[in-house]
């Protein structure tokens, strides 16, 4: 058959007639009103009869495209997607297809448009398998294609709303930025980097469209590291670039990727010697090569990242001599140096070389890891250098006469990272320290951080000029972590140079101004006490140093209390320092402890005791308990009340049964032992039901260290058990506990030892077995006798009760029987002056009362009938009221009468 007559009878085929939307513009091109279906278009181009008429498909796709002019339907992307690929396909032999793929492309840029507001639901598959037909199209040779399918890409960050027409709206504003994050265009573009290394004007394209990408969404950044994105970007980042931004985009590429991504796997990626090679090109180029301060800034970025890379353990920046040839770099220019390319260098002491100084420094800190580093920076002297930095600043007249050089304020910045950087390295290369004389060094700083300089102090967060309170802060902290080493010989080099008395000196400075309790001020001060217990805690000479300025200092900041705990400044670790401080340097000296004890030290203490949390109480009593070795201590404790009168003794018993609260220990409504089994037995070890190895302390043995009943026994063994002040019966209860709390916690290991071979299914020999049964019986006969003492205490506290109240109720009596004594007489007082008859008779029986008197006086007549009050009380062996003797007072009835009726006759 002609082919002529097949497209003569195909061609009416193309053209459909679609339906206008009333109401729209009739103005509107005629080509609107057909619709070209892509159905048959897409079965013209893979049709084999009509596959090679290429004149045909570029009119039908030329038409096609002119009615898209406005976007492109959302059902029909799917066939568009087809017909891009072919079209792709036939441009390597056919380049007249190249326009009409730009021209689909350019289309592409404009919202997509549906017909039904469902269509962006419905057609949401369909449209991501567009947009991951749209990467494919970078296998197209062609730039112009390239270029325009980049172009395209990016526009879909511009969320550009369309405008609806012909009945079509547009999708919503980020519709397509939505799906692309489901589609394979990202990781398409990226794999076609390799592809693009004789079209360098494509190349920066591309790292322009992969840096909107990477730094629009998380998914993005999975997808492009999932294809090792960051290797292969960083790989091809030194490629030759005239415009330079090969590089830039590249680095802004693998910042999106660090910050949005995962760090740990774009580190691990740069990790790889070619990309740490790589790396190095690009830094040591922009180093020796920039001026600028875009590229100043595009090289910091760079150490930036390499300082990223430096924190994985597997990086190879020493295997790639990266930090080889960095170090000439890190010591100048504080240490002269010959090299050609130190020479070569032209720092310019901007802000960018001051951020580049920084960061090397930083890099320091984090390879310090690496003890070949450390070997490394013994051969650069970088103890050295960083000693220099530290140095306080020169006077105005050197600074005239030095070389263009670091101002003040970035001097300052420079001497704090030092600073910060010697607390990491400095206990690591403590013999560089050593021969550099490092300790002198930092003392002098002190010295200098102490004086006023109204010209240094005003380029950090010194609060104002003059201020070197940041210089202080990490000077402390790095001689902190100097003597936490333990070096013997540091620390005696710091003790020579009168480093105690200088820390006593700047410490009572400080707290002179007490307007300054800042974070800083309050973090100086405990490091400072730190650094004296350290020094101070095994040496009796040292103790002696510290003397009674020091203890002066200690009871300064006991009486400070911990009112302000919780304030969040700091607070808490001053108080933990300062009792830390008596411990190390206080204990253990007689003068020390004599001098703290003169000036009640130990009153202090009980006082911190009642007023901190919980969480204090473990490093009091311990300190207590130290101190207790000194016979002078134990009278103090004796005699010691709180405000509300309570003593030491019943403190430690309180805190004794909150402890036991805490624990779960199982105690009866007294107070006293419960299960004879398990006298002190918490919930927690009796749940806990394991063997533990032979190497590891098993729970009864870990349970003395982690909570205070162990503390306060030793303190009562101190003190003694017998008369204790200030004590009540449940107190007398608790200590019948605590006289035998080393009895019953031996018991309860040899019950672990029991439970632990049961756990282990092994049975001792006979005379193993007898002996434990032995101990388990002598440990619950101790049990049950300290229970019979407990019940003894409190029935004795019982019968005290009963006798209080006995005596109570005699009172009681007594004051009632006076009171109707004082009725009645007021009564006959009554009687005798309203009745004439009544006052015959009270006068006649006052003359018989008197007659009566005289024979009582004589001791013819004994008296009777008498009333009086209780003047003593005396205790028997009865029960009840029959076990009280009361003693009152004599007054005899008639005796009364008779002096009454004197008094009525004589008014």
């Amino acid at each position: 058959m002609d082919s002529a007559a097949v497209l003569q009878r195909k061609k009416p085929d193309f053209y459909v007639v679609g339906p206008r939307a009333p109401g729209k513009n009739q103005h509107a091109p005629q080509v609107q009103s057909k619709s070209l279906d892509v159905t048959k278009v897409l079965h013209l181009l893979e049709d084999p009869l009509t596959a090679n008429l290429k004149e045909r498909h570029i009119f039908v796709l030329k038409k096609l495209l002119k009615r898209n002019q406005i976007g492109f339907l959302l059902r029909e992307l799917t066939g568009l997607a087809r017909i891009l690929d072919i079209c792709a396909e036939k441009v390597t032999d056919h380049p007249e297809y190249v326009p009409i793929v730009c021209e689909a492309l350019r289309i592409c840029r404009l919202p997509f448009l549906k017909e039904r507001a469902s269509d962006e639901l419905n057609y949401a598959q369909d449209v991501i398998a567009f947009i991951s037909h749209l990467g494919c199209l970078m296998r197209v040779s062609e730039a112009d294609v390239r270029l325009q399918l980049l172009e395209t890409v990016r526009s879909f960050f511009s969320n550009v709303a369309g405008q609806p027409r012909d009945g079509l709206q547009p999708t919503s504003p980020g519709y397509r930025l939505q799906l692309l994050e489901h589609s394979d265009l990202t990781r398409s573009l990226l794999l076609s980097i390799t592809l693009l290394e004789d079209q360098p004007a494509v190349n920066v394209q591309l790292l322009k469209t992969l840096q909107l990408l990477s730094g629009s969404s998380d998914l993005n950044c999975a997808l492009i590291l999932n294809v090792r994105g960051a290797e292969a970007i960083c790989l091809r980042m030194n490629q030759p670039d005239l415009s330079g931004q090969v590089l830039f985009h590249s680095s802004e590429i693998l910042w999106n990727l660090l910050e949005s991504g995962s760090k740990a796997e774009v580190t691990a990626q740069l990790s790889r010697m070619e990309c740490v090679i790589s790396l190095k090109d690009a830094f040591f180029h922009k180093l020796m090569n920039s001026s600028l301060p875009p590229d100043l800034q595009l090289r910091n970025d760079l150490l930036v990242i390499t300082t990223l890379i430096a924190e994985n353990p597997n990086s190879q920046l020493l295997e790639s001599l990266f930090l080889i040839e960095l170090m000439v770099f890190i010591t100048y220019p504080e240490l002269k140096s010959h090299n050609p390319l130190v020479r070569n260098l032209k720092l310019s002491y901007n802000n960018e070389d001051l951020k580049m100084k920084k960061l090397m420094l930083n890099l320091l800190v984090l390879m310090s890891r690496d003890f070949a580093a450390l070997q490394l920076y013994r051969e650069a002297q970088v103890m050295r250098a960083l000693l220099v930095l530290v140095k306080p600043p020169a006077t105005r007249r050197e600074r005239r006469s030095a070389s263009r050089h670091w101002s003040p304020v970035q001097q300052e910045e420079l001497q704090l990272q030092a600073l910060a950087t010697l607390s990491t390295i400095a206990p690591l290369i403590l013999d560089d320290y050593m021969v550099c004389q490092g300790n002198t060094h930092l003392l002098l700083l002190l010295d200098w951080c102490v004086k006023q300089d109204p010209l240094f102090g005003q380029g950090h967060d010194s609060g104002r000029r003059g201020n070197k309170k940041p210089q202080m802060r990490h000077c402390i902290r790095l001689l902190r972590s100097v003597t936490f080493t333990g070096e013997e010989s540091v620390n005696q080099d710091l003790c020579d140079q009168g480093t105690i008395s200088q820390l006593l000196g700047i410490l009572m400075q400080m707290e002179a101004c007490p307007d300054e309790e800042d974070v800083v001020t309050l973090e100086i001060k405990s490091d400072i006490q730190l650094i004296l217990s350290v020094l101070c805690e095994n040496d009796m000479h040292r103790k002696e140093l510290f003397g009674s300025d020091g203890v002066e200092m200690t009871l300064h900041f006991l009486r400070k209390g911990c009112s302000k705990f919780y304030s969040g400044l700091g607070h808490n670790k001053l108080i933990l320092s300062t009792v830390d401080c008596v411990w190390s340097c206080v204990v253990g000296c007689y003068t020390t402890e004599d001098f703290f004890l003169a000036k009640d030290g130990v009153a202090l203490l009980l006082h911190l005791l009642i007023s901190c949390p919980r969480c204090v109480h473990g490093i009091i009593l311990a300190t207590l308990l130290e101190l207790c070795d000194n016979p002078n201590t134990a009278p103090h404790i004796r005699s010691w009340r709180d405000g509300v009168g309570h003593t030491a003794p019943r403190l430690l018993l309180h805190l004794w049964k909150q402890e036991e609260q805490e624990l779960g220990v199982t105690r009866n409504n007294g107070g006293g032992i419960e299960d004879p089994q398990n006298p002190i037995l918490g919930q927690y070890q009796q749940d806990l039901q394991l063997s533990f190895p032979a190497d590891a302390p098993s729970a009864a043995v870990m349970e003395i260290s982690e909570n205070l009943r162990a503390k306060i026994y030793s303190i009562f063994c101190k003190i003694g058990f017998q008369d204790l002040p200030g004590l009540s019966t449940k107190d007398y209860v608790i200590l019948s506990i605590v006289r035998r709390y080393l009895d019953f916690k031996v018991s309860e290991v040899w019950e672990e030892i029991s439970r632990e071979l049961v756990l282990d299914d092994v049975r001792p020999v006979s005379p193993d077995l007898e002996s434990l049964g032995d101990i388990c019986v002598t440990a619950e006969d101790t049990a049950r006798k300290a229970m019979a003492e407990q019940e003894s205490i409190l029935e004795q506290h019982e019968k005290e009760n009963i006798s209080e109240e006995a005596l109570m109720y005699t009172e009681i009596k007594s004051h009632c029987k006076h009171r109707e004594l004082k009725a009645k007489s007021w009564d006959n007082y009554v009687s005798k002056t309203s009745n004439y008859e009544v006052l015959k008779e009270i006068k006649a029986q006052r003359k018989k009362s008197m007659e009566s008197s005289k024979l009582e006086d004589e001791g013819l007549i004994p008296e009777e009938n008498f009333v009086g009050r209780v003047i003593a009380v005396e205790r028997t062996e009865g029960h009840g009221p029959e076990g009280v003797n009361v003693t009152v007072a004599r007054t005899s009835m008639k005796g009364a009468d008779i002096k009454l009726k004197r008094q009525q006759m004589s008014t």
